[in-house]
């Protein structure tokens, strides 16, 4: 929408204020500001809204708007006085206003913070959550135009209004004056404002979701008349996989007599099959998508599917193409997977929905697969199904112009369908929300994550989303901080899928090693260690050995405590004519069946060499009783359970969400994995597995062992996750947040220049003494006289040092000059960096003090972009610059991340006492980290922040150099209200 000239003209129309948001059934709408433009709209919509909701409105009888009420309501300064409407085909469905008071309820201008709000929903929409997704986008703007508190009057009869003012988590009072509760908001957000609005998010996302996985009834539009294409290809898949909804058949050119398409009705639009739609399958050329999307939308269709090509990754033109196609489906409230899509799958019982150009279904099974590339999703399926895995959901979305894989994160978080999460993905769109939604995700199930285009620095076609600058391993240890097992191939993802999805989860890294060939175990103890696990001395049963010692040798493993996993490794049998047994593989399979059905619950793997008999038992093993363990709400401590209690499944490992109702969350599919099936369908009360999963095998040692230590981690982050780590207390008494904001804003300035600026050594120091990060003072020595005034100022010994751009933190060219203990050493030192290095003015050079001894580290946080503010921490000097030996955490930071942290770089055991040398301050390390990581997110007008280098002695540390830029605050998308992205 475009402002009128009638608008004032000092007050532009903010479309920074229009999103897309999805509603609690998973419906999309559209909320902007009200121009003039929409007084039809309004009068339309007032005349739709019952006689009771405009008398809780007005608090008397008001059967229509007058012109001057029409008027009031669509001319608004956008300052004072704003109203946001939501609308659904361009129609208007709910209002909100507000008008800035006085503290006598007159109407008022800045400085005035208080403001009077109201709501008026469409009875036909009341109970979708609209008016709640209006507080959010309304408290917002007001937020934005310096309001900070909101007054309502509402009837004591108008409970659902006094409910979404009550359930939103902002501080609040009520009162009861003159027959109406009198409200109070505070506009500041709260920690409980923010978990209501997630919450919501999540409810209404993972609704969408479901109404795309479990439709009632599918339409596929663009079948071909005769056989062939790939409208034909979708409707024959649809039909093979048993879908128990109604299917439609839909194309313009069907005659006007033709009753039948493969046996489906067949019909020339989808106005034209008189019944609902849920799901449309669209494959027609691009030219006609439009149409074909009116047609859908007008008719009440929920979601499609956009198979057709011709969008994002053909250029500019087809870029602005599928930002018309989103546009134009999210106005009708629909949802999109695609375009350029390949198609979804939905295993459960009770939906069998083969959506896609997959010819056959995966078989059903617990592991839910999304992937934005249609060749990759191809690859996935096919070594899926030759490996016995079965799925719950497979998703392939293209270009995903909308649905993206943070919405099957929503969905499969509470799913009881699915175990695990696999998902390949080529681009973030919203790094910061996917890592908060895969942390939550990975506590209560396992996520596995396979990047593409990691090295590209853009997008792949058709991915119109923000280009993150970080690099792939600071996206990979942020992934690794929110739980996510992050892997680098696809035959990794599936390796560890397997083992997921079919075993539990360890207590440790100790592994046991068993088999018929040394070598083959040797091989694996060295893939071990290599891997950072533990294992014991591998246990040879010879080449003699029989299926009967191989169970038995499994079942003493398994009971034993030393032991945490178990991998078993075999190679063929050699009969008396110098000829491989093939035959005994499936012997082999039912033994370690046996053992692993009544032993402990501990994951096992079977490593094999040459045993196509034994590969094919363990991929073609089969499971009639295959229920996820005991559920529960999440609660605060998702954790592994103790040994005694686990399951086979990871997700039954801990509590997990509440099913849904719905076909999404069927629960009577079956596990797969390349395993033998150790299920008996009977509960186990002694330690054993209650539901055993199969036991995975896999052609190579590194692959079992890569797969078996990526599950190791990650048990020990969600061990850790049950216990989450906190920001002390006592950094409350030492920061002034308040001083620090007038600092910062003084130092921006009344017209901040965007690009921002950097801070200058002085100011710097200021800024961080106000968050108890001391440093160093550095006096500036343009010549040797001012050296010796500045060395007698700070007293000897004293550091010479450059801070040129090109010398600064580089000692070994020379620039550094230790230990001058008195004034002839300095000036002696002074005339050697001037005559080797430069002239003073070249060089900058500072006079320090000398600190304690210790190891010198880098400190940074800086803000991306994409993924938000991220902090850092390596060891000065080669380490980190050469060897790119960092350490990264998403801000903000807990106690828990930073010693995390600085624990997880590859040189981290010289801060340990590394060759006898003594242990550093890590404590008053952490803390430093904690007080940086604070600042950036306290202030997000600092954009960066770089301490080179910090001296960690024994006892207390330094801070000898520090580098600040400020810039204008950057948005912060996922702190302001629910909104779908728009690329």
């Amino acid at each position: 929408m475009e402002p009128t000239p009638e608008q004032s003209p000092h007050h532009a129309y903010p479309d920074h204020w229009e999103a897309d948001v999805v509603l609690r059934d998973g419906g999309t709408a559209r909320v902007r500001p009200i121009t003039t433009d929409d007084a039809e709209r309004l009068v339309s919509f007032y005349e739709q809204v019952s006689d009771e909701s405009k008398y809780y409105r007005f608090f008397a009888p008001y059967p229509r708007l007058s012109a001057r009420d029409v008027h009031r309501f669509t001319h608004h300064d956008y300052v004072d006085r704003v109203g946001l409407a939501v609308t659904v085909g361009g129609e208007f469905i709910a209002t909100v206003r507000y008008d800035r008071i006085d503290d006598r309820g007159r109407p008022a201008s800045a400085p005035a913070d208080e403001a009077e709000v109201a709501f008026l929903v469409q009875d036909a929409h009341q109970g979708r959550g609209v008016a709640s997704a209006l507080l959010e986008h309304i408290a917002a703007v007001a937020r934005e135009r310096g309001i900070r508190r909101f007054a309502a009057e509402v009837l004591p009869a108008n409970n659902k209004m006094i409910k979404v003012f009550r359930d939103a988590g902002f501080t609040q009072q009520r009162s009861f004056e003159d027959g109406s509760v009198h409200l109070t908001l505070d506009l500041e957000p709260t920690a409980e404002s923010l978990a209501v609005q997630r919450a919501r998010e999540q409810r209404a996302e993972a609704r969408s979701v479901q109404r795309l996985l479990a439709p009632g009834s599918v339409a596929v539009i663009g079948v071909g008349r005769a056989p062939g294409g790939v409208g034909r290809t979708v409707l024959r898949n649809l039909l093979g996989s048993g879908f128990t909804g109604r299917t439609y058949a839909v194309n313009t050119s069907f005659a006007d007599d033709l009753g039948t398409v493969e046996g489906v009705p067949a019909h020339r639009s989808v106005g034209g099959i008189g019944e609902q739609v849920d799901l449309a399958v669209v494959a027609v050329p691009a030219d006609r998508v439009p149409e074909v999307v009116a047609d859908c939308g007008e008719h009440g269709v929920q979601g499609i599917v956009v198979l057709s090509a011709g969008y994002a990754e053909r250029g500019a033109e087809g870029r602005e193409r599928q930002r018309e196609l989103v546009r134009q489906a999210r106005s009708y409230g629909m949802r999109i997977i695609g375009p350029n899509a390949f198609g979804i799958i939905n295993t459960s019982e009770s939906v069998r929905l083969n959506a896609s150009l997959a010819p056959e279904s995966p078989k059903a099974g617990r592991i839910g697969l999304f992937t934005q590339s249609g060749a990759i999703g191809i690859a996935l399926l096919s070594g899926l199904h030759r490996r016995g895995a079965g799925l719950s959901a497979f998703i392939s979305a293209g270009n995903r112009a909308d649905v993206s894989g943070n919405d099957f994160l929503q969905y499969w978080y509470e799913d009881q369908g699915t175990d695990v999460a696999l998902l390949y993905l080529e681009s973030l769109g919203n790094p910061r929300k996917f890592t908060r939604l895969a942390r939550r995700t990975a506590a209560v199930k396992p996520v596995v994550v396979v990047k593409g285009a990691r090295h590209s620095g853009t997008n792949p076609p058709g991915h119109a989303v923000p280009v993150s600058r970080i690099p792939d391993a600071t996206v990979s240890a942020l992934m690794r901080q929110a739980g996510v097992i992050r892997v680098d191939t696809v035959t990794e993802m599936v390796d560890v899928g397997l083992l997921l999805a079919g075993q539990p989860l360890p207590d440790g890294p100790r592994v046991a090693i068993l088999g018929n060939s040394e070598s083959l175990g040797l091989l694996t103890y060295d893939a071990c260690l290599a891997e950072g696990l533990r294992p014991r001395p591998p246990r040879d049963l010879t080449t003699e050995a029989s299926p009967r010692d191989f169970r038995r040798a499994l079942a003493e493993a398994l009971a034993d405590r030393t032991c945490d996993a178990v991998i078993v490794t075999a190679i063929p049998w050699v009969g008396e004519n110098g000829e491989a047994l093939t035959g005994e593989g499936e012997v082999l399979a039912a033994a370690l069946r046996e053992a692993a059905t009544t032993g402990p619950a501990k994951p096992v793997a079977v490593v094999h060499v040459e045993m196509g008999g034994l590969a094919q038992a363990l991929a073609a093993a089969t499971s009639t009783a295959n229920q996820p363990g005991p559920a529960a709400r999440p609660g605060p401590h998702p954790a592994a359970a103790a040994p005694q209690a686990r399951t086979s499944s990871p997700a039954a490992s801990a509590a997990t969400p509440p099913d849904r109702s719905g076909a999404g969350a069927a629960t009577d599919t079956t596990h797969s994995a390349d395993s033998v099936d150790t299920t008996d369908g009977a509960d186990a009360t002694d330690g054993t597995r209650p539901s055993a999963g199969r036991i995975p095998a896999y052609p190579a040692a590194e692959r079992a062992v890569r797969a078996l230590a990526e599950v190791v981690k990650y048990a020990q982050w969600r061990r850790h996750a049950a216990a989450p780590g906190k920001v002390p207390e006592f950094l409350d008494e030492t920061i002034d947040e308040h001083a620090t904001a007038g600092l910062i804003e003084t130092l921006l300035g009344p017209d901040p220049d965007p690009r921002g600026r950097p801070l200058t050594h002085d100011e710097a120091r200021e800024l961080l003494a106000g968050y108890g990060v001391p440093v160093r003072p550095a006096l500036p020595a343009p010549d040797p006289e001012a050296a010796v005034a500045a060395a007698a100022e700070l007293g000897y010994p004293v550091a010479l040092k450059t801070t040129a751009p090109h010398l600064r933190h580089r000692a070994d060219l020379g620039g550094v000059r230790l230990d001058l203990v008195n004034e002839n050493a300095l000036r002696r030192a002074y005339d050697e960096l001037t005559e080797l290095l430069g002239t003073p003015a070249e060089l900058r050079p500072v006079v320090q003090a000398m600190v304690p001894r210790g190891v010198d580290t880098v400190v940074r946080a800086s803000i991306d972009a994409a993924a938000g503010a991220v902090l850092s921490f390596g060891l000065a000097g080669a380490p980190s610059e050469l060897l790119g030996d960092t350490a990264h955490r998403l801000v903000p930071a807990t106690d828990r991340d930073v010693a995390e942290l600085i624990r997880s770089i590859r040189a981290a055991p010289v801060l340990f006492g590394w060759r006898g040398a003594a242990p550093a301050d890590t404590a008053a390390l952490e803390e430093l980290l904690l007080r940086v990581s604070r600042l950036v997110d306290d202030h997000p007008e600092v954009v960066s922040v770089a301490l080179e280098p910090v001296v960690v002695a024994t006892q207390g540390l330094t801070v000898l150099g520090a580098t600040v830029r400020l810039a204008p605050p950057p948005a912060r998308s996922d702190l302001g209200p629910r909104r779908l992205p728009s690329y």
